[in-house]
């Protein structure tokens, strides 16, 4: 809508991305008083929810969790590049999913189902972490049914 005299109908004249890379402004030139205005398009961007364990709710954190799978991973042969791609492989499978709220569970299963591929003993530390171990008895199991595979 024309800023000036209310029109609704206009014609872009030019177009560039913003500055910071995340929107794009318009040049606009009205039909009715053919005067110029600019006009500024972003894109929305949705927050995503995890519900936790406990049933608690918080913003998906991006650094968390890679921080979380780096540290299963420390002095193991695991890149920078493939840990943020498991982050990446969650973010994707999150944003195509309807909901708006995910819950921890199927983040979890998703980190360990890409570190089982990537390397066995960050995936059993992750595991470790995530299902709560809570004895030798419980790794012991876990590393049989990766044997076992």
């Amino acid at each position: 809508m024309c800023p000036f005299c209310g029109f609704a109908e206009s014609k872009v004249v030019d177009s560039r991305a913003t500055e910071d890379g995340k929107g794009i402004r318009r040049r606009r030139t009205c039909d009715s008083c053919n005067k110029r205005f600019t006009t500024y398009e972003r894109v929305e961007s949705v927050i995503l929810i995890v519900i936790k364990k406990n049933g608690t709710r918080e913003t998906f954190d991006e650094d968390k969790l890679l921080r979380g799978i780096a540290t299963s991973c420390i002095k193991r042969p695991v890149t920078h590049e493939q840990m943020q791609e498991i982050v990446n492989d969650v973010k994707r499978n999150i944003l195509t999913s309807v909901e708006r709220e995910v819950d921890s569970r199927l983040i979890g299963e998703i980190v360990m189902s890409k570190l089982k591929t990537i390397d066995e003993v960050s995936y059993v530390r992750f595991a470790s972490v995530y299902k709560q171990f809570k004895d030798v008895e419980t790794f012991i199991n876990e590393i049989s049914m990766i044997k076992e595979e």
